[in-house]
């Protein structure tokens, strides 16, 4: 076996290849990298540091590497273009003309292998990408290893590869509990299109999917019937169920702890006014606080609080999934797209960490095509 590849990534995001080639224990000499989005690369940077970034694919050239040999060239172009799910204008979308980016520097490297990934398409436009690339796709649907319902074309010359076991991984099994402070869901027509049973698979995920439900992609599940609020404890939240009470007393403070009630109520002061019994209420509402005379839905939909609302409602108890969720069904490492500073402040926001998970590839399918490589 070879002492250690070189690598090119085109369109790199947040480095996908990287990651399959870390956990398959490849070891990689250089891995080149050509991105645009300085969010993608800032997670890159952040867990990959010796990543040789090297800007836009179009003033990459084969001189760029000097006496290094590239062995493998991966890379999905932009899919814009070509998706079901975009306009489908194809290869005059400039977008979609950047494929031709990779077949110029496939041809000009000749990498011992090479990986293309992309997405449905049209039948005429899977034709000529197949006609460049030499080899016909495999296609692979990402629910065989995750929670993701995900159907992905893939180029490549690596030999024998087939289709993965079905895991069966549900969405049950990659969810956060107690989500404390998520924000609720309006029921409407729009996102009941994206309400998926934890029992099953999630949508696919996309790049605009940070935008919600409705058309861009995001999935929605049912959050239980658990009240939780905020404390400074390890876990973050109280929660309480059916009959069992919270303490909202000095409902923002960032350090009281201690509010769940679980078969004593707490001690009463003057301000026990805060404290309430979760209760189940069939045909009305699911929960019931003790603050119910300040219900109203913008303050049940305030970020990281549910002190100021009296009633859970039944069209309130949908959510998004979160961005650790997104890397679950991507199969990324937990925390990989949050990166922080010293001082525990977040760099990269939810935004653009779910934005990259959708431009993103599913881990364990990229592993699996790669594992048949012979280096």
């Amino acid at each position: 076996m070879k002492e250690g590849i070189n690598v090119l990534s085109l369109f790199d995001g947040m480095s996908c290849g990287q990651i399959a080639l870390n956990k398959l224990g490849v070891k990689v000499n250089n891995y080149f990298a050509c991105e645009i989005d300085k969010y993608a690369m800032q997670v890159t940077q952040h867990n990959f540091p010796d990543t040789i970034q090297l800007g836009d694919v179009q003033f990459v050239t084969k001189e760029t590497f000097g006496n290094h040999k590239i062995d493998l060239v991966i890379g999905g172009s932009p899919c814009q273009g070509f998706s079901f799910a975009g306009k489908m204008l194809n290869f005059d979308d400039p977008r979609s003309k950047l494929f031709f980016e990779y077949v110029r520097l496939v041809k000009d490297l000749k990498p011992k292998y090479f990986l293309l990934e992309n997405v449905k398409m049209k039948q005429e436009s899977k034709d000529i990408i197949t006609e460049y690339m030499g080899v016909e796709p495999i296609e692979i649907n990402s629910a065989l290893v995750s929670a993701q319902t995900r159907k992905r074309l893939y180029w490549t010359n690596i030999p024998n590869v087939e289709q993965p076991k079905d895991k069966g991984i549900l969405l049950k099994d990659i969810i956060e509990s107690g989500m404390a402070g998520e924000d609720p869901v309006k029921h409407t027509d729009r996102n009941r299109r994206h309400l998926k049973d934890i029992e099953g698979k999630s949508l696919c995920t996309s790049a605009t999917m940070y935008k919600g439900a409705g058309n861009n992609g995001m999935t929605l599940i049912q959050v239980d019937d658990k009240l939780r609020h905020p404390e400074a404890t390890k876990k973050g939240y109280a929660e309480a169920g059916d009959g069992e009470g919270l303490d909202l007393t000095f409902p923002q403070s960032k350090t009281r702890r201690g509010r769940a009630m679980k078969d004593k109520s707490n001690c009463l002061t003057a301000a026990s006014h805060e404290m309430g019994v979760v209760e189940s209420l069939p045909d009305k509402s699911q929960t019931i606080k003790s603050q119910y005379y300040k219900s109203s839905k913008s303050n049940f939909e305030r970020k990281g609080t549910y002190h100021a609302t009296g009633i859970k409602q039944n069209d309130l108890t949908w959510r998004k999934l979160t961005p650790l969720e997104c890397e679950r069904l991507q199969t990324v490492d937990d925390g990989y797209t949050l990166v922080l500073n010293e001082n525990g402040k977040q760099l990269v926001s939810d935004s653009q960490r779910y934005k990259m998970l959708g431009n993103g590839w599913t881990i364990d399918v990229i592993t699996h095509i790669m594992k048949n490589m012979e280096l």
